[in-house]
């Protein structure tokens, strides 16, 4: 049987420690942030539970016993030990390389120009950047945060919008002489690009009444390659408008079609605390993200 089933409650040990180390139940209380009778109630359970004298009560004058003196040294050096083990746990956690996930596009063209800053900020902080099309799963020692496309909807995760990044259709002037952007037809029969791992350009058609296959061909490829593919005239993609909008604004790239849907760019963690590496990450990826030229006010206040 393992020795913490025969403890008494941890609770009653935790006030008694309290007490034993101010001297005072008031100032136990206060330490514990509860009131000096749940304090006094707490020993006197403890007192219930070993059948022993803990404390000798005279008037408002409450001292430790002998049997007292005993247990507080030993439940001390008990609580001492779990410290320091919970802060050598910490300590890891604190040091272990923080783990981002994200597209190749994203990253590449977004996220990578800027970590520099995030470097010359934070160099005591090792990080790990995942591009991955595929959904990562965040938990603990695992995948710390993950900034995803999307509506913010990922069920048991905090989302926290960073930019506003609606999808829109982009290819090259030349792929697209001749051939009118209302003309869905002549659109599906145009090649594709597509990022590894989704399947955005059909969606994306379907949601505009287009669900017959695309006759130009699919070439599905890293994210990180996608726009220089477009650029290079190879075909038509789905991309994020704010990832385009350089070649866009140079006329390199032209938008075809604009998806109506709210979408952005979110940061994605678990609920619940969070380890300072990230913390310090999320703080600097929204100051970032409140820089982005064109973002909206009230995205801002998100």
């Amino acid at each position: 049987m393992s020795k913490w089933r025969t403890l008494p409650p941890l609770s009653a040990l935790r006030a008694f420690s309290a007490f034993a180390e101010t001297g005072s139940v008031v100032a136990a209380a206060a330490q514990l942030g509860v009131t000096h009778a749940a304090v006094s109630q707490q020993i006197r359970a403890l007192e219930k539970a070993l059948d022993l004298a803990l404390v000798a009560r005279s008037g408002r004058r409450v001292e430790m016993t002998d049997d007292g003196r005993r247990l507080a040294e030993g439940v001390g050096r008990g609580f001492d030990e779990i410290a320091r083990a919970v802060a050598e746990l910490r300590e890891g956690q604190d040091r272990r390389a923080l783990q981002v996930t994200t597209t190749a596009m994203f990253a590449s063209a977004w996220l990578v120009p800027r970590l520099g800053g995030f470097r010359a900020a934070h160099p005591g902080i090792d990080l790990v950047l995942d591009p991955s099309a595929g959904l990562r799963t965040l938990e603990p020692g695992g995948f710390d945060v993950a900034i995803r496309s999307g509506r913010g909807d990922w069920p048991g995760l905090e989302a926290k919008l960073l930019i506003p990044a609606p999808l829109v259709v982009v290819a090259t002037p030349a792929l697209l002489e001749g051939r009118a952007g209302s003309d869905l037809d002549a659109l599906a029969a145009l090649p594709w690009l597509s990022e590894l791992g989704h399947n955005e350009a059909t969606e994306f058609l379907a949601r505009h009444g287009i669900v017959k296959a695309l006759s130009g061909g699919v070439t599905h490829l890293p994210g990180n390659l996608l726009l220089d593919s477009v650029r290079a005239g190879h075909g038509l993609a789905v991309v994020t408008e704010l990832l385009a909008e350089q070649d866009i604004a140079s006329g390199r790239l032209q938008i075809v079609l604009r998806d109506e849907i709210d979408r952005g760019y979110y940061l994605v963690t678990r609920p619940g605390p969070q380890r300072p590496p990230l913390r310090a990450f999320a703080r600097w990826i929204t100051r970032e993200a409140r820089r982005q030229p064109g973002l909206s006010t009230a995205a801002q206040r998100v």
